[in-house]
């Protein structure tokens, strides 16, 4: 086989599904050769995760295939549907790179849908039913037993065209009436038995419409109808939707004017460890305080996320990875906390952060005297050049590092043990000094002058390097040290209790005694940091001036596993 036939070959391999479907429909001249997506969010909550692998998937394949995709909003309930969502929506889109050739909206389109409607009334398509949507429900049967038809269902068409004009007039109250689609009360798919298309809301005023319009259209009218209305060539959802997919071509069909229809392609959704991903649970998360609000940087929003520390390229490099399938599962969230590991490893400047410190003093050390050490910002970039830090007589170390009787193992400080200094000297430990409360308040050391980089002892091998700042030199700050927020690993398996009981209470930690090197000082909301030792950090915007906030994006390594299979 030739070179070129092997990456021919190697270039189909690495399609997926979806993007395979589009260049066979290309190949056989579909549409005109048009591409055309949309990302279709519904206005009701924070987009999560979830929705990042849905958002590049739309867009992505509009890009990959020089084609357009629209945002639209699908804004049908404004009972649960505000502006505020509309915006965020936006921000996250823009933030993960993409940028949409137009927002549309489904209200857009209510005259279009309403029109629609009339016509699949006189077409004795779709009757008013007045009876409680609970009525309806146990007409519709089961999957194994045909649907009872409602005593509504052969009214004479211009009594429904009378009754749907007087609803969306507001003569009736909520509740009061629907339109149903007359198709087929046996149908094996029970979208087909009748399935209700228009309901009457009226204490709820639409945020774009207001009160012009009382009666609704449902997700499944307006979804495929809008789809048409737009020309979208390849309308991309998760497979809960597989089931609708009929009744969406029933409507197109109904509807079209020519051969042009869109096409409904189903993936599968996100699942993630240690995570729920239902909007209706995390908005009573929010509701309840049970977080800070939907950016709380345990939450799986996009916002949340991104106040945690992802970058998108971290985001956009994990759902490559997992890739596009035909069947559900759940994904390890490891895979996406080695994602943010394995980008901040390459992007992050390297500082020092000392989270529970213990004052570290150097006795043969002048006093007074300071020294400018280099330190690398980043040793995977050499580009990314270095930055210097202050060394001191007095300096701060983790607590952690130091032990008064150690072990053969513990190669940290302990009496009469030598460490380095990273980016310093060799000190060793001549003693210490404790509180009233018997805990240890300083340490004693001396240092080897000779040990510098570049000195003659420098090359001197011990066995521990610590991380340290200048006591004089350094600014005090918070860290939110973040983990997963429950406890279990799939906690919408837990059927027998409430989700709220399997919150993880060691989620958050907040450390308020931290001192970190004053580069930090220059730090703005959001950037990003590898605290040496440590873990990788960013800006939280709650910092103040002279008092930066940091927060844990993950830990250095994945620690979480080895806790659960003890």
């Amino acid at each position: 086989m030739s070179d070129s036939k092997i990456i021919e070959e190697e270039g189909k391999k690495s399609l997926n599904f979806i993007e395979a479907i589009v260049e066979n429909d290309l190949a056989e001249g579909k549409n005109g050769g048009r591409i055309q997506t949309r990302f279709p969010p519904e206005p009701n909550g924070y987009l999560h995760i979830g929705h990042a692998k849905a958002i590049c998937l739309d867009f992505g394949i509009a890009e990959r295939y020089n084609g357009i995709c629209k945002l639209r909003f699908d804004d049908t309930n404004p009972v649960r549907e505000d502006v505020e969502y509309v915006d965020s929506i936006m921000e996250d889109i823009r933030w993960l790179g993409f940028q949409w050739d137009e927002v549309v909206y489904a209200s857009d389109y209510f005259r279009q849908l309403y029109d629609f409607a009339v016509e699949l009334i006189k077409k004795d398509k779709a009757y008013v039913d007045e009876q409680s949507a609970e009525a309806i429900a146990l007409q519709k049967g089961t999957p194994t037993r045909a649907g009872t038809e409602s005593p509504w269902r052969n009214r004479p068409v211009e009594e429904s065209l009378d009754l749907f004009r007087r609803m969306n007039e507001g003569e009736f109250e909520e509740g009061r009436m629907t339109l149903r689609a007359k198709i087929d009360m046996a149908s094996s798919n029970m979208h087909f038995r009748d399935p209700i298309i228009y309901r009457i809301i009226t204490k709820h005023p639409h945020h774009r419409t207001g009160t012009d319009w009382k009666v609704y259209p449902m997700y499944d009218f307006a979804h495929g109808q809008s789809d048409y209305f737009e020309g979208v060539t390849h309308s991309l959802c998760t497979l809960e939707f597989e089931v609708h997919r009929p009744l969406y071509d029933y409507f197109i069909e109904l509807l079209k004017k020519d051969d042009y229809r869109p096409r409904q392609t189903e993936f599968n959704r996100l699942n993630l460890t240690y995570t729920v991903m239902s909007k209706r649970k995390l908005l009573q998360l929010v509701q309840e305080g049970l977080v800070d609000g939907w950016d709380d940087p345990r939450m799986p929003t996009i916002c949340g996320y991104r106040r945690r520390g992802f970058t998108p390229q971290s985001i956009h490099n994990f759902i490559k990875k997992i890739g596009y399938t035909k069947y559900d599962g759940i994904i390890d969230i490891a895979l996406l906390e080695h994602a943010v590991r394995e980008d901040l490893n390459m992007t992050a400047p390297r500082v020092s952060a000392v989270l529970d410190p213990v004052k570290l003093i150097i006795t043969n050390y002048p006093e007074g005297k300071t020294e400018m050490m280099e330190a690398v910002n980043n040793p995977e970039d050499p580009s990314a050049g270095s930055h210097e830090i202050a060394f001191s007589r007095e300096l701060y170390i983790e607590r952690e590092d130091f032990m008064e009787e150690a072990s053969k193992k513990f190669f940290r400080l302990a009496p009469d043990r030598e460490v380095r200094l990273k980016g310093a000297y060799i000190i060793k430990c001549t003693g210490f000094g404790k509180n009233a409360n018997g805990e240890v308040e300083e340490i004693y050391a001396e240092y080897d002058p000779e040990t510098k980089s570049g000195m003659p002892d420098s090359g001197r091998k011990v066995k521990g390097t610590l991380h340290w700042v200048s006591v004089e030199h350094s600014l005090p700050a918070e860290v939110r040290l973040y983990d997963r927020l429950f406890m279990v690993e799939n906690p919408s398996e837990e059927k027998d209790k409430d989700f709220k009981e399997l919150l993880n209470p060691d989620s958050l930690k907040v450390l308020t005694n931290c001192q970190v090197e004053m580069e930090l000082q220059k730090a703005k909301p959001y950037d990003h940091f590898q605290f040496q030792r440590t873990g990788y950090f960013n800006v939280d915007p709650d910092s103040q001036d002279g008092k930066p906030v940091f927060n844990r994006t993950v830990p250095l390594k994945d620690s979480w596993s080895k806790v659960k299979d003890k």
